[in-house]
C-alpha cells in the first residue's frame, strides 16, 4: 500500500520540501512505496525553489478519505445482454457471484443480472406448457450450448423466439401437436425418429435438432435442404439435450434495469450508508457511464485505510482532509505538541525544537550515510532558508546552521545567493489577491477557548502593505467568518529589517496588555517577532490565557 507524506494544509515552503525530501530519504531506506503528497498550491517562492532543484511538485492531494475507485474490485466479471443463460450461470458460478453486471457493445453499463432472475428466466411458465416451451436465442447459441454441430445452418445468427416441441409420442400426435404452433418458430428435438422428422420437415420447422449422435439420413437432409428447415445434431440424450436447449435462452429480458450504481469518486463512509439500506447483493462502481469495478456490502466492512506520514504539523486540524480515517504511521516535525493527534498504534514520533522540518530531514540522511543528490539536497536548504529567514529567525540553531552547511556541499550553487534570490521572488501582496494573501500560509489554533488562525507573509519592506491595508483587513475578517472562528490575524514580516507588522480582524479579550505598539485599529508593530511559531503564538496564548484566567 503506497503511504503519503503530507505537509500542513496551505503548504509553505518548507511543509513541502520536507515532504518531497523524506518521501526520497523513505524510499532508499524502508518505504520504496512511499510518494510526497501536499493539500494545496505551492506559493511561487517554492515554486523557484523545485525549479532551481529540477524537481516537480508533490501530488496535490486534498482529501484522503478512501473512495470506491480505491477499494473496488476492478476485475470486473460482466456479461452482455445477448449472452445465454448457459453460459452466464457457468461464469457465475466459477467465481461465486449471485449477481452479475451486463454491459453493451460499447461497454456501457445497462444494468444488473441476478441469478434469481436468471433462473425464472429459464424456467418461465412454471407449469404452463405453451409458455415454458418458449425460447429466445439463436442457433449458433444453441449449438454451442449443446456441444453439437451444424448438419445443415439455415440463419444460424438470428435472434428469434423458437418454441421447443419434443417428439416422444406417436406419428399422428406429433404431428397434431405441431399444427398448434406457428411452424416457422418451432424447434423440434428427437432421437432417431424417421417418423417424427419426417413430418417435421415436411411442414418446414425452424429447425430439427437430432440426438443421441444420431444424423439424418441421407434423403431426410435433402427434405431439409428444400424446405430450408436448420438440422443440428446433438450427442447428448433427448432429455438433456432438451434441458440444454432451455439454458440457452438469451439473458436480456433477466436485465434489471431499475438498479444502484456508485459514483468511483464516493467517500467509502458516505457509500457504506447507502448500501447498507439497500436489498441489492452488488454494486457497480462507474465512472461516468463506464463500470470500473464492483463492490459487495463484505467489501465495506473492514476497508483498507490510507497511511499517511505527517511532515511540519502535528495537529489534525492542520493535516489534509480525511486525515482522522486514515492511519497514521510516523510524524516529523519541530512545533509545539498540539495534542489533537491520535493513533490506532504506536507511532513513530519525532519532534525536535530545530528552526526547519528539512533539518530533521536532511539530519536522517546525513546519520544513515545516505548521500542526497543536488536536487534534493537544494530541496532541504530551500525549507531551511525559507523558515529561518536565512539563518536570521530567533527559531534558528545550531544545528540548522550545521545542517545548512552540510548541505551546501552537495548543492551546485551558493546558497547565499540562492536566499538572496529565493527572497526577492514571491511578493504575495505583490501578485496575490487579499484573500490569497491571508490563506497562503495560514495555520489555525486552539488556545484558552478561543479558535483563531495566523497567516504570514514575508516581505522586502511594507510599502505594499500600506497600500493594501484596507482590503487586507476586509479578507481577514472574511476568512474568520468563513472559518467560524473568534479572529485571525496576519503577520507581514520584512526580511530585511527583521521585524514585522501585526493586522487583526479583532481584538479579543485581554489584547490590551499586548505591550507592543498600537499603530492603528488593529495593527501593531511588532520589532524584532518574525516568527509565528516561537514569538507570536506564545504571546497570544498568553494574553488570553490572562483574558480567561485574570491575576
Amino acid at each position: 500500500m503506497t503511504v503519503h507524506v503530507f505537509g500542513h494544509r496551505n503548504p509553505d515552503t518548507d511543509a513541502i520540501c520536507s515532504a518531497l525530501a523524506y518521501a526520497e530519504y523513505l524510499r532508499r531506506t524502508t518505504r520504496p512505496d512511499a510518494v510526497a503528497a501536499c493539500c494545496g498550491a505551492p506559493n511561487e517562492r517554492t515554486e523557484f525553489a523545485l525549479r532551481q532543484a529540477k524537481l516537480a511538485m508533490p501530488r496535490i492531494i486534498m482529501d484522503v478519505r478512501p473512495e470506491l475507485d480505491d477499494i473496488c474490485n476492478r476485475e470486473v466479471i460482466f456479461a452482455r445482454p445477448n449472452d445465454v443463460f448457459y453460459d452466464v450461470y457457468k461464469l457465475m458460478n466459477a467465481h461465486g457471484l449471485r449477481s452479475i453486471p451486463v454491459l453493451d457493445e460499447n461497454d456501457t453499463l445497462i444494468g444488473l443480472a441476478t441469478l434469481l432472475e436468471l433462473l425464472e428466466l429459464v424456467f418461465k411458465g412454471g407449469v404452463d406448457g405453451g409458455q415454458s416451451r418458449g425460447v429466445r436465442s439463436t442457433l449458433r447459441s444453441i449449438v454451442s450450448v449443446l456441444g453439437g454441430e451444424f448438419q445443415h445452418a439455415v440463419n444460424p445468427d438470428e435472434t428469434e423466439d423458437l418454441i421447443v416441441t419434443v417428439g416422444a409420442m406417436s406419428a399422428g400426435g406429433f404431428t397434431d401437436r405441431l399444427s398448434q404452433y406457428p411452424v416457422d418458430r418451432l424447434l423440434v428435438v428427437s432421437g432417431d425418429r424417421p417418423t417424427i422428422q419426417l413430418p417435421a420437415l415436411e411442414m418446414g420447422v425452424r429447425a430439427l435438432v437430432v440426438t443421441g449422435g444420431f444424423e439424418l439420413s441421407s434423403g431426410l437432409m435433402e427434405l431439409a435442404r428444400n424446405r430450408g428447415v436448420a438440422v443440428i445434431t446433438s450427442e447428448l440424450d433427448t432429455a438433456t439435450t432438451t434441458m440444454r436447449i432451455k439454458a440457452a435462452q438469451v439473458i436480456a429480458d433477466a436485465i434489471d434495469k431499475d438498479f444502484e450504481s456508485l459514483p468511483a469518486k464516493m467517500p467509502v463512509t458516505t457509500a457504506k450508508q447507502q448500501i447498507f439500506r439497500s436489498a441489492q447483493p452488488v454494486f457497480p462502481v462507474t465512472d461516468g457511464k463506464k463500470l470500473i469495478g464492483v463492490l459487495s456490502k463484505s467489501d465495506l466492512v473492514h476497508p483498507p485505510r490510507p497511511q499517511l506520514v505527517l511532515v511540519d504539523h502535528n495537529e489534525m486540524g492542520q493535516a489534509v482532509e480525511g486525515a482522522d480515517e486514515a492511519d497514521i504511521i510516523e510524524v516529523l516535525d519541530h512545533h509545539r505538541l498540539g495534542g489533537s493527534l491520535k493513533s490506532t498504534g504506536p507511532i513513530k514520533f519525532t519532534m525536535d525544537p530545530v528552526g526547519s522540518t528539512c533539518t530533521l530531514v536532511a539530519r536522517l540522511f546525513r546519520q544513515s550515510n545516505i548521500t542526497p543528490e543536488p536536487g534534493i539536497a537544494l530541496c532541504m536548504a530551500s525549507g531551511i532558508i525559507s523558515d529561518t529567514l536565512y539563518l536570521r529567525s530567533p527559531t534558528t540553531t545550531d544545528v540548522d546552521r550545521d545542517i545548512l552547511a552540510w548541505l551546501q556541499t552537495f548543492c551546485n550553487l551558493s546558497l547565499e545567493q540562492f536566499a538572496t534570490d529565493f527572497f526577492q521572488v514571491g511578493s504575495a501582496l505583490r501578485t496575490c489577491t487579499p484573500e490569497k494573501v491571508v490563506r497562503e500560509d495560514c495555520k489555525q489554533f486552539e488556545e484558552g477557548g478561543k479558535r483563531f488562525s495566523i497567516s504570514q507573509i514575508e516581505e522586502i519592506g511594507f510599502d505594499l502593505f500600506w497600500q493594501r491595508q484596507t482590503e487586507l483587513a476586509k479578507a481577514l475578517s472574511g476568512l474568520a467568518t468563513e472559518n467560524h472562528l473568534d479572529f485571525s490575524a496576519l503577520l507581514v514580516t520584512d526580511i530585511s529589517s527583521n521585524g514585522s507588522l501585526l493586522l487583526m480582524s479583532r481584538e479579543p479579550d485581554g489584547w490590551d496588555e499586548i505591550n507592543y505598539p498600537q499603530l492603528e485599529d488593529n495593527l501593531y508593530k511588532l520589532d524584532n517577532v518574525v516568527s509565528r511559531k516561537k514569538q507570536l503564538l506564545p504571546l497570544i496564548s498568553s494574553l488570553l490565557e490572562t483574558a480567561t484566567h485574570p491575576s
